[in-house]
């Protein structure tokens, strides 16, 4: 676990976490931090959770030893969101101290006693304040469904300290670099990536919410932006707020200058043209991704279509419907409900169709609202006729991504 001032009275304690599923289905390859806060006035307030903390008391005293808090004096527990990586440790706590209250909204108050069963809740509506003393005083501001209903922002008027929670988060540990303004280039990328990664995981279906939450951030004047996972803002808090909002953006259609082939092949008929296809976009000098189904993860598929201005579904009939890998992908999509996206398919059938009316049915049941140029089937193994209309299929599709390129 990493100690780290934030700002006088104001200390972060992290850890990094890998080897897990993130909330028991999310691969994620490059781990993910796991932060909680500590304020401290004439009272003190944990927020969001000591991570890391094994249950055992003497670990936690030597923990807050170290940055002089004293567990007796903690009267608070702030919980800005009740999902178990933030609320999980509560009950430990009775160990160090029976006698606290949780801070939290009304929703939340109602989860955390289906939880963990504790009666001892303060439930905090819009603008209440807690005063820790020696200048310390939090307000709280609900930001339902971001991405439960439960949630909340915590700010510390006297720092300017937003405690965002799982809002402006990411996947992705950190090394020694905790803020923005002390990261390489190389760095920013990385969380860039795990950003986009970590908002169409877990956010995307509540997109019209965390606008509102975004919105909300914009009437504080902060100095410091502290999530519970990923690094803190300080050098330009502004920039995580622009990258949530161009996030925003791609679960409705919106995406980076780049097009993502989402293929399955039986036999390599389907793969013919898939050859073909990424020699019409490398002449067209357009960048590409591709995701073989079922081989790619769910989390890593589910991110690079996000982040995509267009999609290609290369996936041929399987007994009379879509490619079950493929349509599987597609439904997983939907649910995460991605919307507006401009994409061409394509794909071989043996002794009858039907992938094509069950790639309409997906994207009617999910109403995803995508933007489709009209599909090229063939039988058997692509023939030159229909390696010149998936060709122009390519075409109007790059066409038409043009207007929904934002960087």
């Amino acid at each position: 676990m990493k100690k780290i001032k934030i700002a006088d009275g104001i200390h972060m304690l992290s850890m990094n976490v890998e080897d897990m599923l993130f909330e028991g289905i999310w691969e994620i390859a490059n781990g993910v931090t796991l932060n909680s806060y500590i304020v401290q006035g004439e009272k003190t307030a944990i927020i969001d959770g000591v991570i890391g903390w094994d249950g055992i008391p003497e670990t936690l005293y030597k923990n807050l030893e170290e940055i002089n808090v004293h567990p007796e004096d903690i009267d608070y527990l702030v919980v800005n969101h009740t999902e178990p990586d933030h609320s999980g440790w509560i009950s430990n706590f009775e160990k160090i101290k029976d006698d606290f209250t949780i801070v939290c909204t009304e929703k939340a108050a109602k989860l955390i006693g289906s939880f963990y069963g504790k009666d001892k809740i303060k439930i905090v509506k819009e603008g209440d304040t807690l005063d820790l003393g020696n200048g310390k005083v939090l307000s709280f501001h609900p930001v339902p469904n971001v991405h439960w209903p439960d949630t909340m922002y915590t700010f510390e008027k006297d720092t300017k300290t937003l405690f965002s929670c799982d809002m402006y988060g990411s996947f992705g540990k950190m090394g020694e670099h905790h803020f923005d303004d002390e990261m390489t280039p190389d760095e920013i990328d990385f969380f860039e990536r795990e950003g986009i990664r970590y908002y169409s995981n877990v956010m995307t279906t509540f997109t019209p919410m965390l606008r509102k939450a975004i919105q909300k951030s914009k009437e504080f004047e902060i100095n410091t932006i502290a999530p519970g996972h990923g690094p803190l803002y300080r050098g330009n808090p502004s920039k995580i707020m622009d990258d949530y909002s161009r996030f925003s953006q791609y679960a409705e259609g919106a995406g980076k200058n780049e097009i993502t082939i989402l293929w399955g092949s039986m036999y390599g008929m389907t793969a013919k043209a898939i050859a073909h296809a990424e020699e019409v976009l490398k002449r067209e000098g357009i960048k590409y991704n591709k995701l073989e189904m079922p081989l790619e993860s769910e989390s890593q598929m589910i991110a690079t279509v996000f982040k995509s201005a267009a999609l290609i579904i290369a996936a041929p009939t399987y007994e009379y419907k879509l490619f079950p890998p493929v349509a599987a992908a597609l439904d997983e999509i939907g649910r995460k409900k991605i919307t507006g996206k401009v994409a061409f398919r394509f794909g071989s059938f043996g002794w009858s169709g039907g992938a094509e009316k069950e790639l309409a049915e997906i994207l009617e049941r999910n109403k995803m609202k995508w933007d489709m140029v009209e599909s090229v089937e063939f039988e058997g193994s692509p023939k030159e006729e229909d390696l010149k209309k998936v060709e122009a299929g390519i075409m109007e599709l790059i066409g038409k991504m043009k207007d929904k390129i934002v960087e």
